[in-house]
């Protein structure tokens, strides 16, 4: 009896956790097309070679190449004006900042190249950066219900991918 409560109270979680992550359809196709949402990155897609897979089972919560980003904030921002990417970086670079603090993919660019296409029951975003230091571009593909994926492509990096949710940025408070 003890052992269906506790399955009883996991899948119970688990439908909870799902439904606050989804967004619907109609949500989702406005903050689209009103290019205003919020990407939120759960998992960590790095290139797989050895070495990485290496460092990166290391990690708790990771499997292969696939690390769990949960609780780390880690997104990307899109309005009309501006996309403020920050997300990490795993896998090999082939020109290196000399800057510690320059890891990862974090940048403020308020003149981009922005693209949405509605395909079958998904969006597919393309963002390309025009005032950033290194050449990127950002492929978002996202299902009706919010959920998307993210290639980064970087001509400096090995490309890396991201898997999470879609949201509608927080309103700021007055005072």
């Amino acid at each position: 009896m003890k052992s269906l409560t506790k399955i009883l109270t996991i899948i119970f979680a688990f439908g909870a956790l799902q439904a606050s992550a989804q967004t619907d359809k109609e949500t989702t196709e406005r903050i689209v097309k009103q290019q205003n949402f919020v990407f939120n990155a759960v998992t960590a897609i790095p290139m797989a070679d050895n070495a990485l897979n290496q460092v990166l089972n290391q990690y708790p919560n990771s499997r292969n190449n696939l690390l769990n980003l949960s609780g780390q904030q880690y997104d990307v921002r899109v309005t009309k004006d501006s996309v403020v990417a920050y997300l990490p970086f795993y896998g090999r670079s082939f020109t290196p900042s000399y800057d510690p603090n320059d890891s990862g993919t974090k940048f403020k660019s308020k003149d981009f190249k922005y693209n949405a296409e509605k395909k079958k029951k998904n969006w597919v975003i393309t963002i390309e950066p025009n005032d950033v230091r290194d050449h990127q571009k950002l492929v978002f593909n996202i299902s009706e219900k919010g959920y998307a994926s993210l290639s980064v492509q970087n001509v400096n990096r090995q490309p890396m991918s991201f898997n999470g949710n879609l949201s509608e940025p927080k309103e700021k408070k007055k005072d």
